[in-house]
C-alpha cells in the first residue's frame, strides 16, 4: 500500500457517483449486478478507493477503444469487399 492510500480517503456511493458525474442510483445498480469499480464494506457502509475507480476507468476506456477499432476494421473489411456492414 502506498503512502497516499493510507491518507487517501475512501469514497461513499454518494461521492463515487458525484466524482464519475452518474446518478447514485447508477452506482448502486452497478454494486448489485457487477461491473463497475470495486468497493468494500467497511461495517456497514460500502467504500471505494480512487485508486480503483481510476483504474476501471481505464480499463473501461483501453475496452472501448478496442471495440471502436474493432468495429472500425470490420466496416472497412466489408467496404472493400463490397458487403452492406452488419
Amino acid at each position: 500500500m502506498t503512502p497516499d492510500a493510507v491518507t487517501t480517503p475512501l469514497l461513499s456511493i454518494e461521492e463515487l457517483a458525484a466524482y464519475l458525474q452518474v446518478p447514485v442510483a447508477t452506482v448502486r445498480t452497478w454494486r448489485v449486478r457487477g461491473g463497475g469499480p470495486p468497493g468494500y464494506r467497511v461495517g456497514k457502509h460500502v467504500r471505494y478507493r480512487r485508486e480503483d475507480v481510476d483504474t476501471w476507468l481505464e480499463q473501461r476506456a483501453d475496452a472501448q477503444a478496442r471495440h471502436r477499432r474493432s468495429r472500425r476494421d470490420a466496416i472497412a473489411s466489408t467496404a472493400d469487399s463490397g458487403e452492406p456492414p452488419a
